[in-house]
């Protein structure tokens, strides 16, 4: 017993002994295609036969030519009859950068060098004829190439593939002096290619340059993994691969803003403006309020390039302006900004009025030529009210105005009207100082009465009435239900729908609350469909329910089913 034990520790001495005075013999490198396509990844590995330190080798000096991930390193021993022998590997994925033949350098580590390896980079417009040989492949397009300075483009980013993808990131486009923002969803469909059918994930981003000049889109980059084919051949339980796919860089040229263009600057695919009244009047009485909301909306831009409107009022109009209130959408891949211009107008004498016609000029991006939005002027008659009639009127918008508008509205003070103090003032100053007295001497003589418990007396959110609005698509009853909703569930303070959109978080009912807001400021509000916003609503309720863990959305690039 004691003999075998000796000769197992010389046994193990022996191999330790090997093993520490095993020398570097060879140092060998590869690649796991050539050709390859611009954008396509290529995999190098570095073979030690040697165990050598993770940073012996400088992949550095790749970088004029590829785009270099970060290398992974193993390292191996194996020991057969007494027999020792290691090895280093070091794997790293190069995405060239441009086309030809490019070197790969010979590599140095003790003493030995690799043999340097001329890769042949294939055109990328190869990459559509060669995607029938590709499991997966990238496609980037912009929709203009000629832009000008704060025109939104669309730049798109299609994923390809014909295997089975378990999981995958794709980085955003860079462009200088330019914003880019994902607009929508990922969408997912099928295209067939080469006579192959490839699944595919577009997308979508608004690109808007901020300065002149040739620009240069660098190529997102795809990493994920996807079953191994040929281990699937052969094991139920199949290995993953690492795939690595880059894009192809788009150039753009950027136009400065042209200098004989008259007014503040605004590119679009479509602008309009739109006139609303309420009450819906074409007489006004002197001294009684209406509202005036005029709608500036406009098609692939975003809502911070909206300008202000100069509506131009004419003299003999008292004027209560709120906040312009902004917002934009997405409606079928493609930006919609509105901007909201609301005013409470006040007559302060009677006859007739003109409010001017509303000119804005914009530069249409269809046809690349000067265009104009307008709003046809509208003449008002104003008939005489009695001055009893016109000073509560007055007195009651600024109280509003200084109260429940502290801070989104501002009084402009049209020029003064003929009217002065006289005697009939004086007399209603009198009346209303008595009134006063009368009020706070029959207060004092009130009975003391132990405070109760506030009984709320408005009508409370009905689940009910909001399908039924949806159903019946009444979109005036769906915001009221809705708004009912927001005060009693999120904030009493909560007055709008843009307001309870911000406080859900669901982007696809926020954007249907939205567009239901949008409908409302429409005169074609009657065209409102309601079963999707029903839907969502649906959806989102069920997800209150649930717990947290519940509500994680999938990833972007799910397990296939």
């Amino acid at each position: 017993m004691v003999r075998v034990l000796l000769l197992a520790v010389a046994a193990f001495v022996g191999v330790v002994l090997s093993t520490s005075g095993y020398a570097m013999s060879s140092l060998t490198a590869r690649i796991d295609k050539n050709p390859a396509l611009q954008g396509e990844a290529v995999t190098l590995e570095l073979i030690a036969d040697s165990r050598l330190p993770a940073d012996a080798i400088n992949f550095r000096v790749l970088e004029q030519d590829f785009g270099v991930m970060a290398p992974s390193v193993s390292s191996s021993t194996q020991i057969i009859n007494g027999q020792s022998s290691q090895s280093t590997s070091w794997k790293v994925v190069l995405l060239p950068k441009k086309t030809g033949e490019l070197t790969i350098p010979a590599f140095s580590a003790q003493g030995f060098s690799s043999a340097p390896i001329v890769l042949k980079v294939l055109d990328q417009q190869v990459n559509t004829a060669a995607g029938a040989n590709t499991e997966l492949f990238l496609r980037s397009e912009i929709e203009q190439q000629q832009l000008y300075v704060q025109q939104l483009s669309y730049y798109q980013v299609t994923i390809f593939f014909n295997g089975d993808l378990q999981r995958g990131s794709l980085s955003e486009p860079v462009v200088d002096g330019a914003s880019v923002v994902q607009v929508g969803q990922d969408v997912e469909g099928s295209e067939l290619v080469n006579g192959i059918r490839y699944r595919t994930i577009t997308r979508r981003y608004a690109l808007t340059p901020q300065r002149s000049g040739n620009f240069t889109i660098s190529a997102p980059t795809f990493s994920g993994e996807m079953i191994d084919r040929d281990s699937a051949r052969y094991n139920y339980f199949a290995r993953t691969k690492t795939v690595v796919q880059q894009g192809q860089p788009v150039e753009i040229s950027v136009q400065a803003i042209p200098d004989n263009f008259p007014g503040d600057w605004l590119v679009a695919g479509l602008v309009t403006l739109t006139e609303e009244w309420s009450p819906d009047v074409t007489t006004l009485k002197q001294g009684e309020p209406v509202t005036r909301i005029i709608t500036l909306s406009a098609v692939d831009v975003a809502e911070n390039q909206l300008p202000q409107i100069n509506q131009g009022f004419p003299d003999g109009l008292r004027l209560y302006q709120e906040q312009p209130q902004a917002k934009s959408a997405q409606r079928n891949g493609r930006l919609v900004a509105q901007k909201v211009f609301t005013t409470a107008v006040i007559a302060n004498k009677a006859g007739e009025l003109e409010l001017p016609e509303l000119v804005l000029p914009w530069w249409n991006s269809k046809t690349n030529q000067l265009d104009y939005a307008r709003l046809p002027a509208r003449r008002l008659t104003v008939e005489a009210g009695s001055a009893a009639a016109t000073t509560p009127a007055v007195a009651a918008l600024n109280n509003s105005a200084n109260t429940a508008m502290p801070q989104t509205a501002q009084a402009i003070t049209a020029p003064a009207s003929n009217w002065h103090w006289n005697h009939l003032s004086s007399l209603l100053l009198a009346l209303w100082l008595s009134s006063a007295l009368v009020w706070y001497l029959l207060w004092q003589r009130k009975p003391v009465h132990q405070p109760v418990a506030a009984v709320s007396s408005r009508v409370k959110f009905d689940q009910r009435k909001l399908k039924a609005a949806c159903k019946q698509n009444d979109a005036a009853a769906a915001k009221a239900e809705l708004l009912r909703f927001a005060r009693q569930q999120h904030d009493k303070g909560c007055h709008s729908l843009t307001e309870l959109a911000k406080q859900l978080a669901d982007a696809d009912l926020q954007q249907l609350l939205l567009q239901l807001n949008a409908a409302l400021y429409n005169p074609a509000a009657s065209q409102w469909q309601g079963e999707s916003l029903w839907q969502s609503w649906q959806r989102y309720q069920q997800l209150q329910q649930t717990s947290p863990a519940d509500n994680k959305l999938a990833g972007l690039y799910p397990h296939n089913r």
